[in-house]
């Protein structure tokens, strides 16, 4: 049979099903991910901003945070604004150049950023165990070409995996029974056999997640050794909180990705469903709290620019606003006016990660 006819879906638009027949959940799952939404992409900005603007975050932990802030607001915009629209619609659907580059940039940002978390890991094993040689191993240089080879890696494991997917024979089937183009919902459509897709994706997830969380757990295994040779209390409580925020948030994304993948199947497959989108949408927001609200060098970045240091006398009095601020929104808006305010009176600065 011709790639023609049994390719009908490529030349027509895919039905999401989502959670077809329960409108009222559907509306309460719309403004809760909206306010989400909003405010990780509001926060991420702001921080990568900050960093930016804040000499003292000009290092190789805060460099590969900014690029992590990046993929998170990328992710997140690859998907949740059309299916917010369709949350608001009786029928929901996606074009085909859409689903394609949904299921691209899913897998792509997905496999970045397992990549970049193994990054991030090297720089603190190398900060802890080897602090002598730190600005040697880790240059601007180094730290590049390590952002780079993430980036790279994940874009071409998305490109391989999107090329096999769409070479499958589909014939006229196009309703997907979930919330977005997901490449394992999408796969169940085909008409044709998917042993060597299912195959490959084993094979690259095994690779690209697997590898660099068994990388990542031996750091951990240098690192508490070193730090338990640490001689005084405080400088191990120091030495471990440098890393404590890494370690938190790999937790939180290997372990939604391994609960979402390998727990049993629930009975009603709207449970999946949800789960994997508020994966999808939380987990940006928990790697905001862990790197912004509960880090004290951002905090001190922050106070600075609101003390002048950074910013203009004018700006002074933000700092006692900044002391007040217990809950997350206020905080966002805070650093959005000191930042429009500094943008405004001084040349933008362009980052680089050190020499």
């Amino acid at each position: 049979m011709r790639w023609e006819e049994t390719n009908q879906t490529a030349m027509m638009d895919y039905v999401l099903l989502g959670l077809h027949g329960h409108q009222d959940l559907e509306m309460v799952l719309f403004v809760l991910c909206l306010g989400i939404y909003c405010m990780n992409l509001l926060g991420n900005s702001l921080l990568m901003v900050l960093i930016m603007l804040d000499p003292h975050l000009h290092n190789p932990m805060y460099f590969f945070l900014s690029y992590l802030s990046l993929i998170d607001n990328c992710g997140t915009f690859s998907f949740i604004p059309l299916m917010l629209t369709n949350f608001l619609q009786t029928r929901s659907t996606i074009s085909f150049p859409a689903c394609a580059l949904q299921i691209f940039l899913t897998l792509a940002l997905g496999t970045t950023e397992c990549l970049l978390l193994a990054a991030m890991i090297y720089d603190r094993y190398v900060a802890i165990c080897h602090p002598l040689r730190y600005t040697e191993l880790m240059t601007g240089q180094m730290c590049m070409q390590m952002a780079a080879l993430s980036w790279g890696t994940g874009f071409v494991n998305s490109l391989l995996q999107s090329i096999l997917i769409w070479c499958l024979p589909f014939c006229g089937h196009n309703v997907i029974n979930h919330f977005f183009c997901e490449i394992l919902a999408v796969l169940k459509l085909a008409c044709g056999d998917i042993s060597l897709n299912a195959l490959v994706l084993m094979v690259a997830t095994t690779i690209l997640t697997v590898t660099p969380l068994l990388l990542i757990c031996l750091s951990y295994i240098f690192i508490l050794a070193a730090i338990f040779r640490v001689p005084s209390a405080s400088g191990r409580c120091k030495a471990f909180s440098t890393s404590s925020a890494h370690l938190t948030v790999v937790v939180i994304f290997y372990g939604t990705i391994y609960f979402m993948y390998l727990k049993p199947k629930a009975k009603n497959p709207n449970v999946d469903k949800i789960i994997t989108l508020f994966y999808a949408v939380m987990t940006p927001s928990l790697n905001l709290i862990i790197y912004s609200l509960r880090n004290a060098e951002v905090k001190a970045a922050v106070t600075a620019l609101l003390g002048g240091v950074l910013c203009t006398r004018k700006l002074a009095n933000f700092t006692i606003a900044l002391c007040l601020c217990q809950d997350e929104l206020t905080y966002l808006v805070v650093m959005a006016s000191l930042i429009f305010q500094w943008l405004k009176t001084n040349r933008f600065l362009v980052y680089a990660p050190g020499p």
